[in-house]
């Protein structure tokens, strides 16, 4: 429990000796010098530097009655008065500057606010004190109302709070240091939520630092200003319990899950006001509704996380625990993500624990040391991006980043968290040459921290938020991703499977004449398919830096570059796995994206466009409606081979499964721009193929060769199945059918 007032002195203080107004706030314990303080039994001198003042009076509590002028001592500021007393007085400045008078309570009249245990919590990766300790708190104590400030910078010589309270004057709010935990802290009353504020901060070497960004802000000012916004008790009055309790009963490796990857900054503008974004409210309005019309899941967003640059796409983020300001407030955003469960849509982040930028006002040389990330530039610094690595092994940093994975689940209601970069967090070596990296304790190359670090994030996301889920971008083959810890897995709940994604990418971008040497690149992924539990991305990464939108890809002419992207998109659906798709490709946006201006929505104008968005909805309706298409998503008894190997024909086919021994799905691609007439696939069962997706309907844009709405499999053994279809497959694309027993 915090003291409202400090306690009574066990000895008596001398007057305070004159000295300069720089020594006392350098002290690391301004509150020896400041607020009361007894000199003589019954005598206390009440102690208070404000530099701007013209002149103070000490009043009573209640601010009505004068009890004493105050002496200016120093010309930067100090003054004291003297009061007579039997206890610890409390009282009022009068402060007046400038022909104004503002009556106010001095913050150094206030006991310590933080306990021992507060202070050793910052090292428990399983706590929230990260950001229930430290930060700026709200606190009313009886009726004083202010904020609790506290930041972690062991090595720092002097902390103080600066903001456009005080004028951004280092010289106002010196903190006190907590030894116990390298942590300094101050209560600020009458300061207001609303107001900007950052840490000035004198390093380990005594040189002035620039000023620091709190690194548990829970809001920002919008970029290129650089502040941190006091936030109040949260008063967001959350109405999503029934999509809560729901989702933690639900099993997503056995239920659909289509993702719609979105960056809400370039989604779409408003052109006719500048340019300017949509906020989050409109953006409820808006995309919300547009990813439930086309049968998604989740809406997976870029960083959101505040960071400075936009060119960033967020993943150099600064403020770690508030939503970017560039489309509202953090209730803007938390209505936002209440309006998805209101729609059925859950919501997924781009978490970004593996690097932060050098920005001054950010974590970099937080404290005059290499504090957040490490010191040595071979373990603490991506030459890549060149961004500072986390020191994950560092206690408080790993609590610092666990508790904001908490963070975003618990008071934000988030659905999931998509971790970025996992491989370079888990390799010493990666991206690097023979020489440029630390080998670990044992002489390897794996990063024990990160992998810890990883372990420990994922198993406490999972108590904190049940059926929340995490995901890891990881791009080689670690093995164990999405194994639990107790396994010797890392925890995640799913992985991206980034091989499948370059090898197809790889393959539809051929020319259909040359696709017979690289069929490889579709069968692949099936050997290792269910060693994880993964999702099947077409992510932000494939459609820019001069790679291409999906699209411009696809080879041949108009005509074959939309069947080829038909076929392609009907492949995916069909393959096992969870899907992900970045946005645009939904409609085959042409122009690579480019994160500054909106998707170019008057495609949607021309048919061939339209029918891609149309098949998407229709590929989304499928996988959601037919169980053996994403029961078994994850599991090999869930997959069989039909055709794996017509390389000269450029035909693929395979089996799905549901957890019913009546739910069956099978998926024929055929990649050449040449019908295929009475082309015969084994089949496990006898009754009615339904044609639920033929990607070359003319609805979507196609020539409409197909099945008349489906197969009935004959008793003409086939691919070692008793059973057949004899299929007329459409040049470049894919049939989805399942099976409708008599």
């Amino acid at each position: 429990m915090a003291q409202r007032r400090g306690g009574s002195q066990n000895v008596m203080e001398r007057s305070v000796e004159p000295q300069t107004v720089a020594d006392i706030i350098a002290s690391g314990d301004p509150f020896a010098v400041l607020g009361p303080h007894e000199v003589t039994p019954g005598t206390w001198e009440i102690r208070a530097i404000i530099p701007d003042a013209d002149g103070i009076t000490l009043l009573d509590r209640d601010g009505q009655t004068v009890l004493a002028p105050m002496e200016k001592r120093l010309p930067e500021g100090l003054f004291v008065g003297v009061l007579s007393a039997s206890e610890r007085p409390d009282y009022r400045l009068r402060v007046q500057r400038q022909g104004h008078v503002e009556i106010q309570h001095d913050p150094y009249s206030f006991g310590t606010f933080l306990s021992h245990d507060d202070l050793m919590q910052i090292r428990n990766p399983g706590s929230d004190a990260a950001y229930t300790k430290l930060g700026a708190h709200h606190q009313d104590l009886g009726g004083i109302q202010g904020f609790l400030f506290a930041v972690w910078a062991p090595n720092a010589r002097r902390v103080s709070v600066v903001g456009e309270f005080n004028n951004w004057d280092g010289r106002r709010h010196p903190m006190r240091r907590r030894h116990e935990g390298g942590v300094w802290e101050l209560f600020i009353p009458d300061v207001t939520a609303g107001q900007r504020y950052k840490f000035e901060i004198i390093g380990h070497q005594g040189d002035l630092l620039a000023s620091k960004a709190d690194p548990i802000a829970f809001a920002a000012e919008q970029p290129p200003a650089t502040a941190s916004i006091l936030r109040g008790k949260p008063a967001f009055d959350w109405r999503d319990g029934e999509w809560m309790k729901s989702r933690s009963r639900q099993d997503l490796r056995k239920a659909p899950m289509s993702i719609y990857e979105c960056h809400l900054g370039s989604w779409a503008r408003v052109p006719e006001e500048a340019n300017r974004y949509l906020t989050y409210r409109e953006l409820a309005v808006r995309l919300i509704p547009y990813v439930k019309d086309l049968g998604f899941t989740h809406i997976e967003l870029l960083p959101v996380t505040e960071y400075p640059f936009d060119g960033s796409w967020g993943y150099q983020p600064i403020s770690l625990y508030a939503p970017t300001s560039r489309f509202g407030t953090p209730d803007d955003f938390a209505a936002f993500v209440e309006a998805a469960h209101a729609a059925g849509i859950g919501i997924i982040l781009d978490w970004v624990p593996a690097h932060f930028p050098n920005d001054p006002h950010g974590l970099s040389y937080f404290d005059g040391t290499h504090l957040y990330e490490h010191a040595d530039p071979r373990l603490g610094f991506h030459q890549d991006w060149g961004t500072h690595i986390y020191n994950y092994e560092r206690q408080e940093v790993a609590t610092f980043l666990v508790a904001n994975a908490r963070f975003w689940l618990e008071h934000y209601h988030l659905d999931g968290l998509r971790v970025d970069a996992v491989a370079s967090m888990l390799y010493l070596d990666y991206s690097r040459k023979p020489g440029e990296w630390i080998p670990n304790r044992y002489g390897g190359n794996e990063n024990l921290g990160a992998i810890d670090f990883l372990r420990r994030m994922n198993e406490v996301a999972y108590a904190a938020a049940p059926g929340a889920i995490t995901i890891a971008e990881e791009s080689t083959a670690w093995p164990g991703v999405s194994q639990p810890t107790y396994t010797g897995g890392l925890g995640f709940g799913f992985k991206w499977n980034m091989g499948w994604m370059h090898d197809t990418l790889r393959y539809i971008s051929k020319d259909p004449v040359f696709r017979r040497y690289h069929h490889h690149d579709l069968t692949f992924g099936l050997l290792y398919a269910f060693s994880e539990n993964f999702i099947l991305p077409l992510s932000h990464d494939e459609v820019v830096h001069g790679k291409g939108s999906l699209i411009r890809k696809m080879p041949g002419d108009r005509w074959q570059r939309f069947a080829n992207l038909r076929a392609y998109f009907g492949f995916m659906w069909g393959h096992p796995g969870k899907k992900l798709l970045f946005m645009g490709g939904e409609f085959a946006q042409e122009q690579e994206w480019n994160h500054d201006n909106s998707l170019d929505w008057h495609l949607l104008s021309d048919p061939d466009h339209k029918g891609v968005q149309t098949l998407i909805r229709d590929l989304n309706h499928a996988y959601r409606s037919i169980p053996a298409l994403h029961e078994l998503d994850c599991e090999g008894r869930g997959f069989e081979w039909i055709v794996p190997d017509d390389r000269d024909n450029c035909v693929i086919a395979w089996l799905r499964r549901g957890e019913n021994e009546d739910s069956i799905a099978v998926v024929v691609s055929n990649f050449t721009p040449v019908p295929r007439e009475e082309y015969r696939i084994g089949v496990p069962a006898p009754g009615f193929y339904r044609e639920a997706v033929n990607t070359d309907a003319s609805i979507y844009g196609g020539s409409n060769v197909g099945n008349l709405g489906g197969a009935l499999a004959k008793a003409t053994p086939s691919h070692g199945f008793a059973h057949s279809l004899c299929l007329t497959l459409p040049p470049l694309a894919t049939l989805i059918l399942t099976l409708e027993r008599a």
